[in-house]
């Protein structure tokens, strides 16, 4: 059966696994893994543990080695050329006259390819800022136009709820999200106050959309006379997250029952609570 670990590159966040062999890990160790690109460092989150074959991922890459010495100091000497890179980057685009915003620059674990990504809000020619970077820097160089999306999720950061960022954290999160989602939780629709770091519509948004769906199909509306164990009332406010409805009960009373606690409505023209 198939020995496997969960592995993150860089700032962490999206968690990736791979199979980890007869290798003896655990988490924090860093190791060299087969990816799509060629060989790549990561490190160690989740030490390996065993499943059956039918329920290992499709094509499941390998861990190759734990790292060496050696390999520490590759990737060490990476971030100088790296750190370099994004400087050169933004004089040399600035030179050039270029309205980009140089996001990310990565050198290839197993080669001298150095990928850089770039924002702009147009599309942009980039050719001659990519010779001149190649020129100076002395190796292979690959520029990639990225969206406000993928610059939040390469660099990172917090939300307004104080854990990291989703687009960041969930690997292959790419569903759309949409104003209809934020309209359907009854949030207010005011910019500031459902966009992300990124000034789009809030990934966070997509994740409890279903729930406040499907509690709306199930829920009464408000303003429904209904029948709860404290007695006829009127529902006030949907209270989709903890599945209820607020009923006011008359005479200054109110209360909170859950869904399943709540009879079949009133008759029909029932609108008081005599």
């Amino acid at each position: 059966m198939p020995r496997i670990c969960s592995v993150v590159f860089r700032g962490g966040g999206k968690v990736f696994d791979f199979n980890a062999g007869r290798l003896d890990l655990a988490p924090g160790d860093g190791v060299v893994v087969d990816t799509a690109r060629g060989a790549d460092y990561g490190r160690v989150v989740r030490g390996p543990g065993e499943v059956g074959e039918e329920d290992a991922p499709r094509g499941l890459r390998k861990v190759l080695r734990k790292a060496t010495p050696a390999d520490l100091e590759t990737i060490s000497s990476h971030r100088e050329v790296e750190v370099e890179a994004k400087r050169e980057g933004r004089r040399l685009a600035r030179e050039l006259g270029l309205d980009v915003k140089i996001v990310e620059a990565r050198q290839a674990f197993d080669d001298t390819r150095l990928g850089i990504t770039f924002y702009a809000e147009e599309r942009t020619d980039t050719r001659e800022l990519q010779s001149r970077l190649a020129e100076r820097l002395g190796r292979r160089v690959e520029l990639k136009q990225v969206s406000a999306r993928d610059e939040s999720r390469i660099v990172g950061g917090y939300g307004p709820c104080g854990r990291s960022l989703c687009c960041a954290t969930f690997a292959g999160d790419q569903d759309p999200v949409s104003i209809r989602m934020a309209k359907d939780q009854d949030l207010p629709l005011n910019p500031t106050k459902i966009s992300g770091c990124c000034g789009r519509l809030m990934c966070c948004l997509k994740y409890e959309h279903q729930v406040y769906v499907s509690f709306r199909k199930r829920a009464p509306k408000r303003g429904t006379v209904v029948r709860t164990p404290a007695g006829e009332g009127k529902v006030t406010d949907l209270l989709a997250p903890l599945d209820g409805v607020t009923v006011d009960l008359g005479e200054g009373r109110s209360a909170t029952f859950k869904l399943e606690e709540l009879g079949s409505p009133a008759p029909a023209g029932r609108n008081d609570h005599g």
